[in-house]
């Protein structure tokens, strides 16, 4: 099968494809006589493994060394639960940032929402509360993503 009907198959942009065996999670595909990709029935389910894993937010550098310990006929099994248990790990690590973060704005909103709203320089408004929050000693903030801008 061609890029395309891998693609289809699995859910996966041609352009991810492509991108995942310059990075060699996927083996060079072979080539047919017209050079273009051949895929088999073994791409497609590597392809849905590291498609799957991806959406767990599994690092492609630990798919890689799953996926290189099963070529070399290694049961990967005790490094997937590795990677498991770090990612449930960095999970509980954002959810606390998250939470901590919620009360920063919880507490922000409440305060502001007593002070001035035509304040146009900023200075003794809920402007002020935000411009300042990281000055006064609460706890800061860095989500390991950014939120909506």
């Amino acid at each position: 099968m061609q890029i395309k009907d891998l693609a289809r198959q699995t859910g996966v942009s041609a352009k991810t494809i492509r991108y995942y065996e310059s990075v060699g999670v996927m083996p060079p595909p072979r080539r047919g006589e017209n050079n273009y990709r051949q895929y088999d029935a073994a791409d497609v389910e590597r392809l849905r493994f590291i498609a799957s894993a991806r959406g767990l937010g599994i690092a492609l550098k630990d798919i890689a060394e799953i996926l290189a310990a099963r070529d070399d006929g290694i049961a990967p099994c005790d490094r997937v639960l590795d990677v498991l248990s770090h990612q449930l790990t960095e999970i509980d690590r954002r959810i606390a940032d998250l939470l901590t973060l919620r009360e920063v704005l919880q507490t922000i909103q409440q305060e502001g929402a007593s002070l001035p709203r035509d304040d146009v320089a900023g200075e003794h408004c809920v402007c002020y509360l935000v411009k300042t929050y990281r000055q006064s000693g609460d706890v800061v903030i860095d989500p390991p993503f950014a939120l909506a801008e």
